[in-house]
This record gives structure tokens, C-alpha cells and sequence, in this order.
């Protein structure tokens, strides 16, 4: 159990600050991977059709899913190992799911998340390839600067790129405002909006907002890798850091819907259906509404998105798989100890298997669904709204068992916003479900 000195500090504190910084990083990564295809695609979509009227369902969706999303870091934390280590002791059924469902998704989810990197690529730099080889190249060099630099890389490159799409995007949305229709905006979906297509897209966009809860095992693992190279950092510090990253991933969200809704809401524009078209569409537009100086704003923020995004996805996936294994095989020896060196090397063979199949599948499934970008997402993020629930119930149970020291375990409050969240997941899933096969 860790010391409690640090904790009575004033925060204010050079222990303090140091402590901070040695927790600081994971958070971010967070906020790499979950701002992509749900913002840049989904939230500037939902501003594009529905202007402000969706903005509370992505503050709904967000506050729903932020239970789920912060035991991960708070039990990896607490108890010195990941997520997955939480679901083995709940039973071998549960790393069964687990693993169905991450098979079941993560091929179309680093699809999607490529494919858009690649058309704005291929949009904003010129370059004269198919999308399919520009993927695979996209999908090369992130694996290269993995392999090269393994996690501290992955923190430092990150912490740049999240840096850049966090002002740009910001710039961008401040230059917007005054092109939004205030007077006749809506703030709530309309009566019709709650069935048919409308609600499938709904399905789709709370998916991904801020992300698919899968992430929350990442961060788990994140959080015991920034511990294996930085030191073990207080609890509370390593909420802090998830704290930073899921507000911006918030903030972000809206200010993609409001870029959407200000320049292409009620403009008669036909969402493109490829990655490529729907770069140039996005780009383009901002830049004749704005003027063309805001274009390489745009641009930049775009690619910064879905690049930070691609990045992490690459990890997140090849990483949960690599320890899911080492899971089926026994326990988790708590980080730093020279039983989780030993297993670490089986784990970074099985990584880079996984990557290796991780980038073959999600070819494959570009190959079936290049000609439609939207049909590719709308699947991708309704199977991980479908999957959320599930996830969530399995986050929930791991970090209210014993395994988590009293004094880190949430508090009554926590329990109940977790169990509201998982309610209106299930309920929503529910919900779709009977809309698309009984209705």
C-alpha cells in the first residue's frame, strides 16, 4: 500500500508538483485516442445535420460514461494492476466477453480511425495513392515510432499532438461563432428525432462520445507503463490527470459540433461517403466560410485529430490483447515487481503479433467498406454503443470489489452515477434495438 505522506501535502507544494508530473501523461493519451472519428466525423456531423440540438445528448453521453472511463486509471493505481486483472478475479467468463467483444470491434474501429487519417492525408498533403495504401503506409509508421520508442514515445508524441489539435481547434471554433444562427438554434432533438434514422445516428455518435468505454482498459494500461518508467504516483494524481483529459475530450466535442452546425448546417451540402471527399468536404467548407487563410487552421487541427487517434488506437488494441493473454494464462504480478518484468517480455511478443493481425484485419475490412465512410463508422460505433453497457457493468464490479484498498475505493455517490450511467446505456441499447429489429 503506498505511502500517505504526499497526500497531506499542500498542493502548492514542489512534492506535490513533482508527484503530479510523474502521473501526468496517460490522461492525455486518453484524450488522443477518444478525439477522432466521435468529433472530427460524428459531432461535426451531428452539428451538420441537427445544429446545437444534439449538444445535450453529447454532454448526456459524457456524463454517463465518465464512471466507467475513470475506474480504469483509479484501480490500475490503486492496486498496481490493470483493469484486466479485475475482470479475471470476477471469473474466466468475463475475460471471455471481454475478448469477444474486443475481436468483435476492433478491426472496423481501426479502420475507421485510418481511413479518415488517410483521406485527410491525402487531401491536405497531395498525395496520389489509394486510400487502402495510404492506410497500410499510415499504419507502418505508427507501428515504426511504437517499436521504436514503445511507450515513452507514445507519451511524448501525444503530449505534442494533443497540445496542437487542442488551440487549433479551439481558434477554429472562436473563428465560427459568429456564423452560428443563435436566435433559431434548438438545444434539444425535436419530437421526430427520436426514431428512425435519427435515433440510429444518435445510437452511433453516443458510441464514440468521448469514445468506446474499451479504452478504459488502456488506460489502465497506460497508467502501469507511465508508472514502470516515471514512479508510482499518488492516486489522486493519477485522477487528476484523467480529469484533464476527459474535460478536453469533452470540451472538443462541442466545439466540433459547433463548427458543424455554424458552417455546414443548413447549407444543403451532402455529407460525402468517402474518407477522402469528406476531408476536402470539411476543410474546404471552414475555408470558404472563414476565409481561405483559416484553411491550414483546419487542416492542421483535422489531421492532428485523427493522426493523435490512429496512433493510439495502433497500442491501445495490440496492448489489451497482448495482456488479455497473459490473463487467461494466471494473475497479474503488480507493476515494478520482477515478476511483471518477467512477463513483460512474453507480453511485447504477443503485442506485436496482435499489431501485426490488428493491421491485416482492419485492411481487410477497408477493402469491403472504402466506398462508404459512413456506412464504416455507423458500424464501428454502434457495435461499441452496443458494447458499452457490458463494459461498464464489468468496470463497475472490479472497482467496488476488495481488490481496491478502502481508502481508494469511490464513495456512495460515484456507485450511483456509475449505476445511472450503466442504466441509461442499457436502456438506450435497449431502445435501439427494439427501433431496428421489432419497429
Amino acid at each position: 500500500m503506498r505511502a500517505s505522506a504526499p497526500e497531506i501535502e499542500p498542493t502548492s507544494s514542489p512534492s506535490s508538483r513533482r508527484s503530479f508530473w510523474t502521473a501526468f501523461g496517460p490522461g492525455l493519451l486518453f484524450a488522443g485516442a477518444a478525439v477522432g472519428v466521435s468529433h472530427l466525423v460524428q459531432s461535426t456531423r451531428a452539428g451538420a445535420v441537427y445544429g446545437l440540438a444534439l449538444v445535450p445528448v453529447v454532454l448526456v453521453a459524457n456524463l454517463a460514461k465518465y464512471p466507467a472511463f475513470r475506474f480504469g486509471p483509479l484501480y490500475a493505481a490503486s492496486t498496481g494492476t490493470s483493469l484486466l486483472e479485475g475482470y479475471r478475479r470476477q471469473g474466466t467468463w468475463a475475460l471471455v466477453l471481454y475478448g469477444l467483444l474486443t475481436l468483435g470491434t476492433m478491426f472496423t474501429v481501426q479502420a475507421a480511425v485510418t481511413v479518415v487519417t488517410a483521406g485527410l492525408a491525402k487531401f491536405i498533403f497531395g498525395v496520389d495513392v489509394s486510400p487502402i495504401t495510404l492506410s497500410a503506409g499510415l499504419l507502418v509508421i505508427c507501428a515504426g515510432l511504437l517499436a521504436i520508442g514503445q511507450y515513452a514515445w507514445l507519451d511524448r508524441i501525444i503530449k505534442v499532438v494533443v497540445a496542437v489539435l487542442t488551440v487549433s481547434t479551439l481558434a477554429a471554433a472562436a473563428l465560427v461563432v459568429p456564423q452560428v444562427d443563435w436566435a433559431a438554434a434548438r438545444w434539444w432533438p425535436a419530437a421526430e428525432h427520436w426514431s428512425g434514422k435519427h435515433i440510429l445516428f444518435m445510437a452511433a455518435l453516443v458510441g464514440w462520445m468521448p469514445s468506446a468505454i474499451d479504452i478504459s482498459v488502456w488506460h489502465s494500461l497506460w497508467t502501469l507503463a507511465k508508472r514502470t518508467e516515471s514512479g508510482e504516483a499518488p492516486v489522486a494524481d493519477t485522477l487528476l490527470d484523467f480529469d484533464i483529459g476527459y474535460l478536453g475530450t469533452a470540451l472538443l466535442a462541442g466545439c466540433f459540433v459547433l463548427l458543424g452546425a455554424g458552417v455546414m448546417h443548413g447549407s444543403g451540402v451532402e455529407i460525402a461517403s468517402s474518407a477522402g471527399g469528406f476531408a476536402a468536404q470539411v476543410v474546404t467548407l471552414y475555408a470558404k466560410t472563414l476565409g481561405d487563410w483559416a484553411r491550414p487552421v483546419i487542416a492542421l487541427c483535422a489531421f492532428a485529430v485523427m493522426f493523435s487517434t490512429t496512433l493510439t488506437v495502433v497500442d491501445g488494441f495490440p496492448r489489451a490483447l497482448s495482456v488479455l493473454v497473459a490473463r487467461f494464462r494466471g494473475p497479474e504480478a503488480p507493476a515494478a515487481s520482477a515478476a511483471a518484468a518477467a512477463e513483460a517480455r512474453q507480453v511485447r511478443v504477443a503485442y506485436w503479433i496482435s499489431l501485426a493481425v490488428l493491421a491485416v484485419g482492419s485492411l481487410v475490412v477497408l477493402q469491403l467498406f472504402l466506398s462508404s465512410l459512413k456506412a464504416m463508422v455507423d458500424l464501428a460505433t454502434t457495435l461499441s454503443f452496443l458494447t458499452a453497457p457490458v463494459l461498464a457493468t464489468l468496470n463497475h464490479r472490479a472497482v467496488f470489489s476488495a481488490d481496491v484498498p478502502a481508502e481508494a475505493r469511490p464513495g456512495r455517490g460515484m456507485w450511483w452515477a456509475s449505476v445511472g450511467g450503466i442504466t441509461f446505456l442499457g436502456s438506450f441499447a435497449l431502445y435501439y434495438l427494439w427501433l431496428r429489429f421489432v419497429m
